[in-house]
């Protein structure tokens, strides 16, 4: 089985369907001459670069919808979270501009934009 992105004239993708993994074109994207429809083959244990069943990467993340396409890096990169975040090149992943904090049984931290830090939150515990 392999899953295809829809993009859209700006590569962004419009949705993400299974199919079959076959000979189609060049074997990682399929351009449908009669509706402009691009499609880019996707990998749906692929994130940050990593294959999560200890294959190899492809396109350094799963397409989801709202996630671009990248033609220069062949990646697929998720919309940015917030405005101060910054690509993580190898990844194609988003970084806060400060690392988080690490979580406890007590405490876990999110991301304020309004002061572009990490806030202490408590657990329900």
């Amino acid at each position: 089985m392999a899953y295809f992105a829809e993009l859209d004239k700006n590569n962004i993708v419009l949705r993400v369907i299974v199919g079959i993994n076959e000979d189609i074109g060049d074997g990682e994207s399929i351009y449908t001459s009669e509706t402009g429809t691009v499609w880019k083959k996707t990998d749906n244990n692929t994130y940050g670069n990593i294959h999560l069943t200890d294959g190899i990467p492809f396109r350094k993340n799963y397409a989801k919808i709202g996630s671009i396409y990248d033609v220069t890096r062949d990646a697929f990169i998720p919309p940015k979270p917030f405005p101060s975040w910054v690509l993580d090149e190898d990844t194609c992943t988003w970084k806060a501009p400060i690392a988080q904090p690490e979580s406890t049984d007590t405490v876990y931290y999110i991301w304020d934009e309004s002061i572009v830090t990490w806030v202490e939150r408590k657990t329900g515990n």
